[in-house]
C-alpha cells in the first residue's frame, strides 16, 4: 500500500515508491534525493512545510509538493 508523504506523522519512515507530479517537479525532487527506494523519515508534519530526513539531511517541502511523493511504509 502506498501513501502520500503528507499523510504520514512525525517519526514515520517510508521508502519512495514513485512521484506523481509533472516532469519539472519530478526532476527537481529526484535532484533533491527523492529517488525510488530512498528512505524518508518525517521530522515535522503539522502546519507549514513538511520537514523530512533524507540521506542524513533535513529537507523542507511545501505541502502540495510533499503530497505528490508516494511512499511504502517500513
Amino acid at each position: 500500500m502506498d501513501r502520500g508523504l503528507l499523510t504520514l506523522k512525525q517519526g514515520d519512515i517510508g521508502k519512495v515508491k514513485f512521484i506523481d507530479a509533472g516532469r519539472h517537479a519530478t526532476r527537481r525532487l529526484y535532484e533533491m534525493g527523492f529517488n525510488i527506494g530512498a528512505s524518508v523519515k518525517v521530522v515535522k508534519n503539522d502546519r507549514g512545510p513538511v520537514i523530512v530526513s533524507l540521506a542524513g539531511n533535513k529537507v523542507a517541502l511545501g505541502r502540495a509538493l510533499a503530497n505528490k511523493i508516494r511512499l511504502t511504509l517500513d
